[in-house]
């Protein structure tokens, strides 16, 4: 029975880290005492949810939670430390702190160890996500007791409304651009001065000619989208930045 701890210290454990060429020791108390901290916990490392889904929107609104007081996001699973630090470089998960709990101590503790043996992971930390202040779980977000791997409540959308009702979610965008072109440095620009996250996507590198042709039906650059939506190039975002100001 999957125990939900909201009210209680969280395990008093020390993490085997790694950083750099050294060990470092991190206990429970370092990184939860007087502070705020929102921890989500997963199966494993470079598992397929966990690394389409559950830690890239984290990472995206690690910077939204923080605005909402949120010291420090944690990611953490039954992994080693050797593992989780490729990870988190693999994911460019720089906004997450990623925390091995390679023995399962602190996942034990929190009555979140099941086995996946039928998956020849051992045990493993079944999928959830709390907030914890001070070192007491104030709220925990646990996945249904349900066969496979449910992913319906830990995820980031879900914290960051427990934390912050009223907060907006970061915009979506993407520009596509190529190098050398002065239209997409203007997009780009002006998506910096708003101060919005973007993913930028160059043509030869990142995609083919074919490819936006296939998504927007235009072969022009810079193109923007924003929550899924084709803005257009930099006269357009300008315009579209503009009427979003004034509104």
């Amino acid at each position: 029975m999957l125990q939900n701890l909201e009210g209680q210290k969280v395990p008093q454990v020390v993490f085997k880290t790694r950083q750099g060429h050294e060990w470092v020791d991190i206990s429970s108390g370092e990184l939860f005492n007087d502070r705020t901290v929102v921890v989500f916990s997963l199966p494993g490392a470079f598992t397929p949810t966990c690394s389409s889904s559950h830690v890239p929107r984290y990472n995206q609104l690690t910077p939204a939670l923080k605005q909402q007081g949120v010291d420090e996001v944690v990611c953490m699973s039954v992994n080693d430390a050797f593992v989780m630090n490729q990870w988190q470089h693999e994911q460019h998960a720089d906004q997450i702190t990623f925390i091995p709990d390679g023995n399962g101590d602190f996942t034990r503790g929190m009555g979140m160890l099941v086995a996946k043996d039928d998956l020849g992971f051992g045990e493993r930390s079944w999928r959830y996500s709390m907030l914890v202040r001070d070192g007491i779980i104030e709220k925990m977000f646990i996945e249904p007791d349900l066969p496979g791997d449910p992913f319906e409540v830990s995820d980031a959308e879900t914290m960051l409304h427990y934390v912050a009702p009223q907060a907006a979610l970061p915009l979506d965008v993407t520009v596509f651009s190529r190098d050398g072109c002065p239209f997409c440095a203007k997009a780009k620009g002006l998506l910096r001065d708003a101060g919005i996250d973007f993913d930028e996507l160059v043509l030869n590198r990142d995609f083919a000619e074919s490819t936006i042709r296939a998504v927007s039906g235009q072969s022009t650059v810079p193109q923007v989208f924003i929550n899924g939506e084709l803005i257009g190039g930099s006269e357009a975002l300008e315009t579209y930045l503009a009427n979003a100001k004034a509104a």
